[in-house]
């Protein structure tokens, strides 16, 4: 079985392992999850690392139909309003590995994930982007992750193939696939030298 393993920034910094340990009470992992991919992914890294693991959600959440969600989306990326969110951080400064996953919507960032960016502070905090997608890749997602977080160290991040919503086909992450996926999420925590 194949999955689409993408690696953005091309610029990132990478890390060897002797030179980061990272304790996993100060690893935060959030992300943005429509239809249960990105979480699957978000709960295999937690389960590899350890962390608190945080949903990230939004005061009014975007329509249950998938094309009226794509227009408001683009809507937003147009217009560059940012959507309130629900979720509440108030102990960010406890963190200094904050992991941020989200699914590629219009080639882009998700607007939930630039107000996330937007309204915490990660400067001097090392910030680990992964993606799930239907097949397009990451877009501009993971340079608008680095873009938007000029005072953060941004890592490699990792991208797989989830869903196709557009044509029904949701969740993904299961059986052979979800071991695969496994799989390579440890290879690429092991580039990091983060442990549990």
């Amino acid at each position: 079985m194949l999955i689409g393993l993408t690696y953005g920034c091309s610029d990132a910094q990478s890390i060897a392992p002797e030179q980061k340990q990272t304790n996993s009470s100060k690893i935060l992992i959030i992300y943005l999850s429509r239809t249960g991919n990105t979480k699957a992914v978000a709960e295999m890294i937690h389960s590899n690392i350890g962390g608190k693991l945080i949903s990230l959600e939004l005061e009014k959440p975007y329509p249950e139909d998938y094309q009226t969600a794509v227009d408001q989306v683009a809507m937003e990326n147009n217009t560059g309003f940012l959507p309130v969110l629900k979720t509440k951080i108030d102990s960010m400064e406890t963190f200094d590995t904050v992991f941020i996953g989200f699914p590629t919507w219009g080639m882009q960032l998700p607007p939930p994930i630039k107000s996330f960016l937007k309204n915490y502070d990660l400067k001097g905090k090392t910030i680990i982007p992964f993606n799930t997608n239907a097949g397009y890749g990451i877009g501009s997602s993971f340079d608008q992750v680095k873009s938007l977080s000029p005072n953060s160290t941004v890592l490699k991040g990792v991208s797989f193939k989830g869903g196709l919503e557009r044509d029904k086909i949701y969740f993904v992450m299961e059986g052979e696939k979800r071991e695969a996926t496994n799989a390579e999420i440890s290879k690429w925590l092991s580039g990091f030298g983060i442990k549990k």
